[in-house]
Formats: C-alpha cells, structure tokens, sequence
C-alpha cells in the first residue's frame, strides 16, 4: 500500500475518527474530483485504481492524485488494484476499516464496448461481484455507485425522471451499468442492512477550479467537450458534428451537461444518505437543462477566445435528438441541486486544457 507523504500536523486520534471511504477507479476523471470533496468534507478515502482511465505519475502513483496531494497539502493513500484481482481486494479491505465504498471502476467507451462486448462484461460485471461479495465478507455495507443515464436508453419522454423505464441499453457499456444496478438492488433486497445509492449521470464536464486536474482522455476523446476543448488548444483540426437535421432549435442534438464538481458533491450527498439505512435509492444528476452541441462550441468559443472549426456530417447510428435530466428528486431527498451553469463549465474545462495543453503528460505542476 502506498502512503505517499506523511499525515503531517495531524494526530493519529484525529485521523482514525474520519470515515473510511474506499474509491475505486479513484483515479480518474470523476473519481479523483469525488476524492477532493471527499477531503474537504472530512472523510478519509483509500483510493484504488488500476490505471484503465487514469495516467501513471511518479512514484506508480496516478497523476492526478499527485496533484491533489499538492494543492490540498494532503496525503492520499493508493494502491494499484484491479478489481479481478479478488486475493489483493481482501487484503485492503483487512488492512482498513471501510464506513462505505464508492464505485467508479469500469470501462466506460461506448463503442469500444460494441466492439469489445465480453471484455467489458468480464471487467465491469466480474469486477463488481468480486467487490460486493469482499464488502460482504467483511462486514461492509454502505455503497454508492457510479452509473450513467446510459441505462435509460431511447427516452420516451423528457425530462427524464427516476420512474422513467431502464434496460433498454442500446450498447454494451449501458448494459453493464444497468445489469450491476440490478445486482445492487436484489443484494439490498437480500440483506435489510445494506444500502446503496445509484447516482445516474448525465454528461459530466468541466475541471476543478485550480486547473489541475480535469478529463484527460487517452487517445480520441469520446465525449464532445473534451474534443472540442482538444480543437481550441490546436491539438486537433476541426469537431465533426454528428448531424444537423434533429428536431432541436438548432438542428443539432441536446445533453444535459452537469459540472464534474457539482457531480462530485452529488456523491457526498450520496454518502450522508446512507447513515439513514435509506436502503437502494436512484438519482439523476444533471442540470436539467438541455444544451445543443452548437451551442457548447459557441460556449466554449467564448471561454476560450479562440475559433473552433466544425464540419457537419451524417447522424451517428443511436444517437438521440434530446436528453436531459428531472433532478428534482436528487434536490428533495439529498438536498443536492447543481450550482454551476454553462459559462462556468466551460471557463473551468478552458483552464485546465489551456494550463495542461496534452493532459496530465505535461507532468509537473505547471
């Protein structure tokens, strides 16, 4: 296990009061700003990772978490695991007293998974029993999970709300998010004592607002914002938009985009929610509002001050013209409701990609 610097100026006595949270995936994008305000609330987190999604720093410690260390002036503690490696799971979990476990750790690239069905299957859904049959040897059973609004599918109407019908995946990754929701709410059915929160995501963006630590994407980025924020920074020569002819105001497709920040305090809301033995409970994060992917170039044209070329082409197979969010029952029951808007989202993605212009491979702290 990797203590990576010493807990200076804090008693031990201090330090054991705090709750233990383990976070796998902890690493990357989401995971590591969860672990921030994990920090700022008082817990203590034992980050696990196995580098899928996240970039190797000094010390085989993610790159990220070596940041946060620095701008926090913490100490965070890693070890290098992948969650089908039952054997080293038992080991953490005997080393450390864990109050609940927040699961981040999955592949996560949709047409990837088309490609690659059984690979994900066997990592997201093997990877997840090996983890709640380890909670379940030791005594552990508070979780919140990681899923997507991927679960939902085609919508069938909009906005999307809780009670919205799932399962009709159009993809593999959607599957292994809503087969491991289904696992999780027959283990809490099972056993009264456990309880989880599935937190459904919508379209995650955005950075911290130190600018040192935000989406790093290993090769072409999947998702739109991190692609259009890689065309403003020179790194790639124009966005492809996927179609122009959807019954949108502009023609081109609506998300719901929700600050990775405003996602991260969604988690410790998540968190405090399970000392109410609140049993399984699903929420969407998301803003709510839905904005058009012409819309975000403009957006981040702005935040930038730079031209962002596209050039339209044909529609994706899949695709959906709208999505986004109800978050009103996140709001009543957790007290949750995001913060950030649209300006924002982007001046904080524009600072981290202008201050990392090739992601964390810049290394040291610019």
């Amino acid at each position: 296990m990797w203590l990576l610097t010493k807990f200076d100026g804090e008693a031990p006595e201090a330090r054991n009061m705090r709750q233990k949270i383990l976070v796998t995936g902890g690493g990357g994008y989401i995971g590591s700003h969860c672990v921030v305000e994990l920090i700022e609330a008082g817990y203590h987190p034992v980050v696990i990772d196995d580098f899928s999604n996240a970039v190797r720093g000094e010390g085989d410690v993610p790159e990220s978490l070596r940041r946060i260390e620095k701008f926090l002036d913490t100490s965070i503690e890693f070890r290098e695991l992948d969650l089908l490696d039952k054997p080293g799971l038992e080991q953490i979990f005997k080393k450390h007293s864990f109050y609940a476990v927040m699961h981040f750790a999955g592949l996560k690239a949709v047409g990837e998974s088309v490609e690659q069905p059984l690979r994900y299957y066997r990592v997201n859904l093997t990877g997840t029993i090996n983890l709640l049959e380890v909670m379940q040897s030791h005594g552990v059973r508070n979780l919140v999970f990681s899923s997507s609004a991927t679960v939902y599918g085609d919508p069938q109407k909009l906005p999307i709300d809780e009670q919205h019908p799932v399962g009709g995946c159009t993809n593999p990754y959607g599957k292994t998010k809503f087969f491991i929701e289904e696992m999780i709410r027959d283990q809490c059915t099972a056993e009264k004592d456990w309880n989880a929160v599935l937190l459904r995501y919508f379209n995650p963006i955005g950075a911290h607002i130190s600018g040192d630590i935000g989406e790093d994407p290993q090769g072409i980025p999947n998702n739109l914002l991190p692609y259009v924020a890689q065309v403003a920074i020179g790194r790639r020569k124009h966005l492809n938009v996927f179609g122009n002819d959807y019954s949108t105001p502009d023609g081109t497709g609506v998300r719901d985009y929700i600050h990775v920040v405003d996602l991260a305090k969604g988690h410790i809301a998540a968190v405090r929610k399970l000392k109410d033995c609140c049993g399984c409970k699903v929420y969407n994060l998301g803003t709510g509002t839905g904005y058009s992917v012409l819309q975000m170039v403009k957006a981040m044209e702005k935040a930038s001050g730079r031209k962002i070329a596209f050039e339209i082409g044909a529609r994706r197979s899949g695709d959906v013209a709208s999505c986004y969010a109800d978050p009103g029952l996140a709001e009543k029951e957790l007290g949750w409701k995001a913060e950030y808007g649209l300006e924002r989202m982007c001046e904080d993605l524009w600072r981290w990609q202008s201050q990392n212009p090739n992601g964390f491979s810049n290394g040291e702290l610019p």
